[in-house]
Order: structure tokens, then C-alpha cells, then sequence
């Protein structure tokens, strides 16, 4: 899955985890919970960002690598935040080469819109929105039941800030899948549309696949 921030990768990617029964593979939460549970590589990782440093691309590659050599990925996976750059696609190119990028393609003002709205449940990680994917409790995950919180990340400065950075660092990814022909483009220039909708869409692509259906 692919897309700048507030593009609805996790959202969509959870629901195709369902749909397909394949895993949705977060290497954020990855790192998170080799944190949580104090492993070598959580404790490397953890290092890395006491010290304010970048954690080498190596280091989540070989954490990714163990992820998808359990049984649930043998008939394929979906990941989320990770490539990020061309150097990450590089890494990721030696361990499972992707079949298809789907480019979640969606205007800055909707992304800004959506982003300020968006509500996180801080045990699980869903993704809910206050206009238009309110949970079924106010500030209660339906999942897990766990607290929703507004991240301090998703204010209309910061946004437009990591909106900057995807452009320079992600975006000049999408030319290096294009080359090898395995970019699929959706474009959503609407800020309420279902989640279920863009996940038909996403079926519907994939279907033409022949290597993933």
C-alpha cells in the first residue's frame, strides 16, 4: 500500500486482510512490539532512537524478513509503511520482491481534512475519524475497547510539514515501481468516502492481477 500520510493505507490495508486472509503487515507496529517486549533487535532499535539516529534500513529489513517467513505469509501479505525510499524498495527487492503497488492517489487539502479529524486507539492502533468513521462509543475503540486519542502529529502545520517530507523522500518511489511496471493508481478526491468503497476498488484491481487472485 502506498500513499502519502492520511491516505487510508492502514485502514484499507486491515480491511484487505480480511477480505484476501493474508496478513497486514505494519512495520511500525513490528518495531513497536519488539520494543514492548525488550528483544535484541527492539533493544538495538530502541538505541537508535534514544540517541536521536536513524535506524539503518537493514535492521527493519531483517526484522520484516522474519515476519514473512512465518506460515501465515505463504500465500502472500500486505505491507504498510515500509518502503519509504528507494534505498528501503532496495532492501526490500532481496527479501520479497511486491507484485503490485497500489498508489492511494489523494489531494493535500482532503489528507489535511481527514488527518485533523482522525482518532487512534493507543492499545491497537485503528484508525477512526470524528465526521465520518466515529467508533460506536465516543473515544472508545469498537476493536479492543481501548482509548481513542487525536495524535499531537495530526494538527494542519504538522501535517503540511509531513506532507513536504513524503513528497521529497516517498513520493520519488512511485518512478521506481512505475519502471518496473507494477504501480496501480486509485484516485479518491473525496474526504467522507466508505472505507468499504475503496476497498471494492482495491479488489477490483487486484483481481486483474493474475499473480495475486
Amino acid at each position: 500500500m502506498f500513499g502519502p500520510p492520511g491516505s487510508g493505507k492502514g485502514t484499507y490495508a486491515s480491511r484487505l486482510s480480511e477480505e484476501l486472509t493474508i496478513p497486514h503487515i505494519s512495520t511500525g507496529e513490528l518495531v513497536r512490539e519488539e520494543i514492548k517486549n525488550q528483544t535484541e533487535t527492539g533493544r538495538e532499535i530502541e538505541s537508535y532512537s534514544k540517541s536521536g539516529k536513524l535506524v539503518p534500513d537493514e535492521v527493519i529489513g531483517k526484522l520484516l524478513e522474519s515476519r514473512i517467513s512465518q506460515t501465515d505469509c505463504a500465500r502472500g501479505f500486505i505491507l504498510d509503511g515500509f518502503p519509504r525510499t528507494v534505498a528501503q524498495a532496495e532492501v526490500l527487492e532481496r527479501i520479497s520482491k511486491p507484485d503490485v503497488v497500489v498508489n492511494l492517489d489523494v489531494p493535500d487539502d482532503v489528507i489535511i481534512e481527514r488527518l485533523s479529524t482522525r482518532q487512534t486507539c493507543g492499545t491497537c492502533g485503528a484508525i477512526y475519524n470524528e465526521r465520518f468513521l466515529k467508533p460506536k462509543a465516543a473515544w472508545i475503540c469498537d476493536r479492543c475497547c481501548g482509548q481513542l486519542r487525536k495524535r499531537d502529529d495530526d494538527q494542519p502545520s504538522v501535517i503540511n510539514e509531513r506532507l513536504k517530507i513524503y513528497g521529497i523522500q516517498t513520493r520519488p518511489l512511485l518512478d521506481y515501481y512505475h519502471k518496473k511496471g507494477i504501480v496501480r493508481n486509485l484516485v479518491n478526491k473525496e474526504t467522507s468516502v466508505p472505507p468499504e468503497k475503496i476497498v471494492k476498488e482495491i479488489l477490483r484491481i487486484l483481481k486483474a492481477e493474475q499473480s495475486i487472485m
